[in-house]
């Protein structure tokens, strides 16, 4: 018996058979009230969810999309997590650049899909007014660092060319994480190549939860391995995230220098897997950059209907701050590992 229906009882004392049973009816009305309230309430957040929207993955509601473009700039640096060769997701970051400067700010791209050695070639790209393309992915290393259809990419970085935009290569050097790969980080921190690259002195942070989810992931796509190699691989994943971290922190701090210029913020576009829970490289960046940075993932996917409670599942879980839901790419839904 709740208060209000004690106090009742207790100033009408003695109580009648007919105020007994009034009450009765009352409570019952309001218990068919709630319970028909909770059974009303059977719609799944998933239901109105529709390819082209941005979805909060702390309400698994869609937001606005002109609003919520306009707040990204108020963000040191945007995640923008892509399923690769989908040539949505793409045009989805050139949505955000051309919202950015819109707004009167230049932002910063930072790409996974060329490493640090194809940086001098980048800037001979941005700089030249015709290149061959044959020879910029020959001086950019394209196929050895990345490989697959430059075109996929293309839209984009002729976009920061036309504009003017700084591009910066975020990944080591693909001939560094084989070294980690095959010899594992102990003995790849003692080859020349490691400081030549800038990586001696620099923490390569093992955590936790980092661990967990990267482990499984490698086994549940590369089954068949050897505990041994299941090591090594993901030594390179941390190799690899805490390198591209080392790059958005550096351009961060740059950034900083002069706030006043409109420069930023910096547009980090990778695979979805390293912006995933903050784990691979927005974490690392904050480690690096802790004074007031403010961060925000977009993780792209491609919407399925049917799969639309798994990926709801993953919100829940904090795979993101946002899912952009896209249509799919031209190769067909993306693999997904077992």
């Amino acid at each position: 018996m709740n208060t209000f229906t004690t106090a009742l009882v207790q100033k009408t004392r003695p109580v009648s058979g007919r105020l007994l049973i009034l009450l009765g009816l009352i409570l019952v009305m309001f218990g068919c009230q709630a319970k028909d309230r909770s059974a009303i309430v059977t719609h799944q957040a998933w239901d109105e969810w529709a390819v082209g929207q941005v979805v909060d993955a702390r309400t698994g509601l869609a937001v606005p999309m002109q609003p919520w473009l306009e707040t990204l700039a108020t963000y040191d640096v945007i995640y923008l997590g892509e399923e690769h060769h989908n040539r949505s997701h793409i045009d989805a970051a050139l949505r955000v650049v051309r919202s950015l400067m819109s707004h009167g700010r230049r932002p910063w791209l930072a790409m996974e899909m060329f490493g640090w050695d194809g940086q001098p070639a980048l800037d001979r790209y941005l700089r030249s007014e015709k290149i061959v393309r044959s020879e910029f992915l020959e001086q950019v290393l394209w196929k050895q660092n990345w490989g697959g259809a430059f075109e996929d990419y293309e839209p984009l970085m002729e976009f920061a060319k036309g504009q003017h935009l700084p591009l910066l290569a975020m990944n080591p050097p693909k001939s560094l994480i084989r070294q980690v790969v095959k010899q594992g980080l102990i003995q790849a921190k003692e080859q020349p190549e490691w400081r030549q690259w800038g990586m001696a002195g620099e923490d390569i942070v093992d955590a936790p939860a980092y661990r967990s989810r990267i482990l499984s992931q490698l086994q549940d796509c590369h089954g068949g391995g050897s505990p041994e190699d299941y090591q090594t691989m993901y030594e390179a994943s941390m190799v690899r995230d805490e390198g591209m971290a080392k790059t958005l922190a550096a351009a961060v701090k740059q950034l900083r220098v002069d706030p006043s210029s409109g420069q930023g913020p910096l547009l980090s576009y990778t695979g979805g897997g390293h912006v995933q829970y903050r784990l691979p490289v927005p974490d690392r960046v904050a480690r690096r950059v802790p004074e007031g940075l403010k961060q925000v993932t977009v993780y792209m996917a491609t919407f399925e209907r049917e799969r639309a409670a798994e990926l709801h599942q993953a919100m829940q879980e904090g795979i993101a701050d946002y899912v952009w839901l896209t249509p799919q790419g031209a190769q067909g839904p993306p693999r997904r590992c077992r």
